[in-house]
């Protein structure tokens, strides 16, 4: 018995890993995009000194496209559905996404159906790996922290990192010190 549907016009629910907002990006549009972000955009794992959470260290993920003007980061943010676009003040846009949900819903799935061509696909490669252990909570203990720090040593060479491993390792073994202290038993009196 034969279909009622036209040729090619598939039960998109039923077909797996299919995605109504990624089929309805037109390939030149996605390929356009695609080579756009490899000249323009960046896969980041930014580490943040913090003082009043448990940890010294937050680890972030932002995946960003900064552009003069807004109209491409807005065109991004439509055609992703998801993220947001800011001004930096000097006419520079910023199209961003941060959310670990939104990367792997919208972002990794685009570039699986768009790939990068240049060799940032080693950063997305390392991006994702680096959002998988963040989804898992790796990233709220020290030995995630190093972990995370070891994956990304190889990304965005040649950028600017605020803090140098060696600066976030040491204040990390000073934290981990200072509060095995703090944890340690009281001594017993008398000895």
């Amino acid at each position: 018995m034969g279909s009622d549907n036209p040729s090619g016009a598939d039960n998109q629910q039923e077909r797996p890993g299919s995605s109504t907002w990624l089929d309805a990006i037109p390939c030149d549009l996605g390929n356009w995009i695609a080579g756009f972000v490899d000249g323009e955009g960046s896969f980041n794992v930014p580490i943040r000194r913090e003082h009043d959470r448990g940890l010294p260290w937050r680890v972030a993920l932002s995946f960003n496209v900064s552009q003069v003007g807004c109209e491409l980061p807005e065109l991004l943010h439509s055609t992703f559905g998801v993220g947001t676009v800011r001004d930096r003040g000097d006419g520079v846009h910023y199209y961003e996404v941060t959310r670990p949900t939104e990367l792997v819903e919208r972002v990794f799935p685009f570039f699986d159906q768009f790939p990068l061509r240049s060799p940032k696909q080693g950063d997305l490669a390392v991006f994702r790996d680096i959002t998988s252990l963040v989804q898992l909570g790796r990233h709220l203990s020290p030995s995630g922290i190093r972990e995370i720090l070891i994956l990304r040593s190889p990304m965005n060479r040649g950028g600017k990192r605020r803090y140098g491993e060696a600066h976030v390792l040491a204040v990390l073994r000073d934290w981990e010190s200072s509060e095995a202290i703090r944890k340690a038993p009281p001594e017993k009196p008398g000895g």
